[in-house]
């Protein structure tokens, strides 16, 4: 479970006890790296720690945390060169339940926050995780997935004629850690596949039980079979069917 009392503290640390005093134009760009960086570590001695050539966001009794809001593969030579030495944790960041917030790009009016009505889910890591899939069986690497509810403040500087589609995405303010979860050895991606799965399924069978899309859902069977969570045993028409290893 998340340390809310330290969620807290990082939170007004980064952004302020009282956020309402601070101008949209004060936020950091990237606020949810920020927040999460001093949640996992507090002390900023152990912060942005040069190692091996590269900077690591935090270093301390002799492991690495890496926070990547995004884009795993910019991760790659961090990971040659750090796993070898050092124990590696990735933080993956996912918001969980979304408040969008507009900006006027001229005049930095605010609208009315308006709750999105997607919710994230733990598997949207996947398609990040097939970037680096190369590591992913390496003793040394473990992943944090932070599940985060947070306010999203976008730009209406789209092309559409309200603005809208097309906007840039100014920051995104963490308001609640909801849940961790932990992967920290390949038995661990087995809390991915739904329990009501038994027997041969395909990725249709895994999209519908997961509430995913069935694109999404081959790229987390893809995963979870590199990774030895299920085997491939047969095919029904052109799709594989899969079963949890034994």
């Amino acid at each position: 479970m998340p340390d809310k009392e330290a969620f807290d503290k990082a939170k007004q640390k980064v952004i302020g006890i009282d956020r309402q005093r601070f101008g949209i134009g004060t936020l950091s760009e990237k606020t949810v790296h920020a927040v999460l960086k001093n949640y996992y570590s507090p002390n900023e001695d152990n912060q942005e720690i040069p190692i091996e050539n590269f900077v690591a966001d935090i270093y301390s009794q002799g492991e690495i945390i890496e926070i990547q809001t995004r884009q795993f593969n910019k991760l790659r030579d961090k990971l040659t060169a750090f796993l070898p030495l050092y124990p590696v944790t990735i933080v993956y960041p996912i918001p969980k339940e979304k408040w969008l917030i507009w900006i006027d790009a001229d005049s930095g009016e605010l609208s009315k926050k308006r709750k999105s009505p997607t919710k994230g889910t733990p598997y949207t890591v996947f398609p990040e995780l097939y970037k680096i899939k190369t590591f992913l069986k390496d003793p040394n690497i473990r992943f944090r997935l932070a599940l985060l509810n947070v306010e999203e403040y976008k730009l209406l500087n789209g092309w559409s004629k309200d603005k809208k589609k097309g906007a840039s995405r100014y920051d995104r303010i963490p308001v609640e850690f909801v849940q961790e979860l932990e992967i920290d050895c390949m038995a661990d991606y087995m809390q991915f596949v739904p329990l009501e799965l038994e027997g041969p399924f395909t990725s249709k069978d895994f999209a519908k039980a997961a509430h995913i899309s069935v694109s999404l859902a081959q790229t987390v069977l893809n995963i979870l079979y590199y990774v030895g969570t299920v085997d491939r045993v047969g095919k029904k028409g052109n799709m594989y069917l899969y079963e949890c290893d034994s």
